[in-house]
């Protein structure tokens, strides 16, 4: 029962993780003696938890526990500066009862405007993100990106340096500011989806604690977001995440082994997600403010209407992607426009396509595996077999590896 209690309350830490950060970051204006505190309620938890069951409102218990540690923090600290005594005063004035608290200011999307300030670098933005917003450890954060936990304590500690010492605002910015600063906020929460949905390294294809934690940043932006007319491309981010997500289950095998969009069965889709995604993509084109990631739900949204994969409409799809690299011009998104022209006009027309990327894309994996299996579809085995080598080169996913071999094995076959 003890154990039962234990994984209850490391579940809803990590479900209030953020929402109690953010109000702490708020008054103490402290990111490490906001985590700090936060940490001492955690530990008060666990003892008194399992004892006295579960408090009526975890997420304000956690806040004000968190507060009266971070009291007690200022208090014996050997420098009590002048600062410090103000946010004493001010937080000795607040309600004593933790239940009691239930109307704590949502304080999230100030927290996700400063850890995606652009001063921040994009890879300090996206592990502030995940540990500040997502409560993910340190550890976790590294070894989702691949580099060795010391070096990802580093990384945050400087962030947090940077903007104490710099004078980050913590605040959502001004009208003016919103649009771009909003870009980087979105751009983030897609990065830690595309972590997670197609992991960079390791044996799994993916990594749903992150594609989860993405979609949950996703949604405490379209609910706090204050104005409705830039928020379209915050509710088209919302829907691409959910559809694509949707598709989780049937990936893979039962073996493990990756299953390509063609080939899933679409009764393991979670049509329920569909739904939630289509109606999100659909409040978001009633704003009528389009922009690239709701061209790419509407793309997915295609793929989960098609009852089977030779029903795909292709032709839209095409033409979707075509409009995506007029919005946004890069070779990743050329790559998916000549896929998606190699299924509506053939192979051949979609390998013509690829060739005028060539000089720009010999380093992209996604670029010869597309281009391997347009050769395979037009019968071109050995040139097909080199392509399959070459994105084997450079691909370190274990599960896409191990669909590359199989593919690699009929081109000799």
């Amino acid at each position: 029962m003890a154990g039962d209690v234990r994984s209850q309350v490391e579940t809803i830490f990590r479900q209030e993780h953020g929402r109690v950060i953010a109000a702490l970051i708020s008054q103490l204006g402290d990111f490490a003696l906001a985590e700090d505190a936060l940490q001492d309620a955690l530990v008060v938890a666990l003892e008194r938890w399992p004892r006295d069951g579960l408090p009526r409102n975890p997420g304000a218990w956690l806040t004000a526990i968190a507060r009266r540690r971070a009291i007690d923090r200022l208090r014996h600290a050997s420098a009590f500066v002048r600062r410090q005594a103000a946010i004493l005063d001010a937080l000795t004035h607040e309600p004593e009862e933790p239940d009691e608290m239930d109307d704590i200011p949502d304080e999230r999307l100030k927290l996700m405007f400063t850890c995606c300030h652009p001063s921040l670098a994009l890879d300090a933005q996206v592990a502030l993100t995940l540990h500040t917003l997502g409560g993910l450890s340190t550890a976790e954060i590294a070894r989702a990106f691949l580099v060795p936990a010391p070096t990802m304590a580093q990384r945050l500690s400087r962030a947090r340096g940077k903007i104490r010492d710099a004078g980050i605002p913590y605040r959502v910015p001004p009208a003016h500011l919103l649009p771009e600063r909003l870009d980087a906020l979105l751009a983030v929460i897609y990065l830690v989806f595309n972590e997670g949905y197609v992991a960079t390294s390791g044996d799994s294809l993916t990594r749903h604690d992150l594609c989860a934690e993405a979609i949950r940043l996703a949604r405490v932006v379209v609910e706090l977001l204050p104005l409705a007319a830039i928020s379209a491309e915050a509710r088209g981010l919302l829907a691409l995440l959910l559809l694509h997500d949707s598709r989780r289950d049937a990936r893979t095998d039962a073996a493990g082994d990756l299953v390509l969009l063609e080939d899933q069965d679409r009764s393991r889709w979670n049509h329920a997600q569909i739904r939630e995604g289509m109606a999100v993509l659909d409040s978001a084109l009633a704003l009528r403010n389009p922009g690239p990631y709701q061209v790419q739900a509407a793309i997915s949204a295609l793929h989960a209407q098609a009852p089977t994969a030779a029903e795909t409409d292709w032709h839209q799809i095409a033409k979707l992607y075509h409009t995506l690299a007029r919005m946004t011009p890069s070779p990743v998104i050329e790559v998916n426009w000549a896929v998606a022209v190699g299924m509506e006009k053939g192979a051949l027309a979609g390998l013509r396509l690829l060739l005028k990327l060539d000089d720009t894309m010999a380093d992209y994996y996604p670029y010869h595996a597309a281009r391997a299996d347009l050769l395979r579809r037009s019968h071109q085995r050995e040139a097909a077999a080199d392509a399959y080598r070459r994105a084997l080169d450079l691909c370190h996913n274990g599960a896409e590896r191990a669909y590359l071999e199989k593919r690699l094995r009929e081109m000799g076959e």
